[in-house]
């Protein structure tokens, strides 16, 4: 007979930490004495770096289930044992993030749609833009928009109030939606690891405006989009996901700009996705992604 599964609870364990023998014992060693039964479990070793990286997503196989507070206060010995980088959560809780946006809609249209169709591992809690082109959209999907201008006079207080609204919403993550302003250093490090950005692969050739433009005039073949954590080095943080599709000559400027979108969309809906799933892993100026 298999064995009866309650999948709710189900618990997702996330970690990195210095390459050892016995890691991996220990981890589902302690997982079969609580009756958890292991659903999904992927792992890398980075032997450039000697770093291991782990997710393991298990749930209720028996009698001796435990709370998620009893699991995390099993898992500590270990972990410190392991030097672990490590969390616990529940599969069904998604983390919360709030959005930026300019003028373009086409990524946050997509994560709004994804997130009403449930098919989004992360929660937006509110849309903040510097313009106001967002708002009816938001309202549409009953998601709070905050207008928020910004220019060099205000940028620390505007970015304050980022902040602030991500608090409020108890948002972990601020998702950069094609959010045409450069965030300051201080708002990069204070969000390290929690800032995800999307732009146009065609950099750094075609910097600035109408990057697609220009890569029609030199008649480019491939186009594509990159998401990755922000860092103070402008568009150069730790890639999460990235796509190209192959055009020829008979694609316009307007054609680039309407292919190009379409891919920034899904790059970062996966990005955030993934995300959101405990998916994802930093490693340096890389990431560990577990498909």
């Amino acid at each position: 007979m298999p064995p009866k599964i309650r999948l709710e609870p189900a618990y997702i364990l996330l970690f990195s930490c210095e390459d050892r023998t016995g890691i991996v014992a220990a981890i589902s060693g302690l997982i079969a004495d609580f009756d958890g039964f292991i659903l999904d479990s992927q792992q890398y070793a980075d032997l450039e770096t000697g770093q291991f990286f782990m997710r393991v997503e298990f749930a209720d196989g028996g009698d001796r289930f435990p709370e998620l507070e009893t699991m995390r206060t099993a898992l500590r010995p270990i972990a410190e044992q392991f030097g672990l980088v490590w969390s616990l959560t529940e599969a069904a809780d998604k983390p919360k993030a709030v959005v930026a946006v300019s003028k373009g809609m086409r990524c946050l249209a997509d994560l709004l749609h994804r997130q009403r169709e449930g098919a989004l591992g992360m929660r937006i809690s509110a849309v903040v833009g510097n313009h106001e082109a967002a708002r009816e959209l938001c309202a549409w999907h009953q998601v709070p928009f905050h207008y928020l201008p910004v220019d060099d006079s205000n940028r620390a207080e505007q970015e304050a109030a980022i902040r602030q609204i991500m608090t409020e919403g108890e948002a972990t993550y601020l998702i950069l939606a094609r959010y045409m302003q450069v965030l300051s250093a201080d708002m990069t490090q204070q969000l390290n690891g929690r800032c995800i950005n999307i732009h146009h692969s065609f950099l750094p050739g075609f910097k600035g405006a109408r990057p697609y433009h220009r890569a029609h005039e030199r008649g480019v073949k491939l186009i594509g989009a990159t998401a990755h954590f922000v860092t103070e080095d402008l568009d150069e943080g730790p890639i999460i996901e990235q796509a190209v599709e192959r055009v020829d000559h008979r694609a316009s400027a307007d054609d680039l700009v309407r292919i190009g979108r379409d891919i920034e969309a899904q790059v970062l809906a996966r990005a955030v996705d993934w995300t959101g799933r405990r998916r994802v892993l930093l490693n340096g100026r890389r990431t560990v992604v577990f498909r």
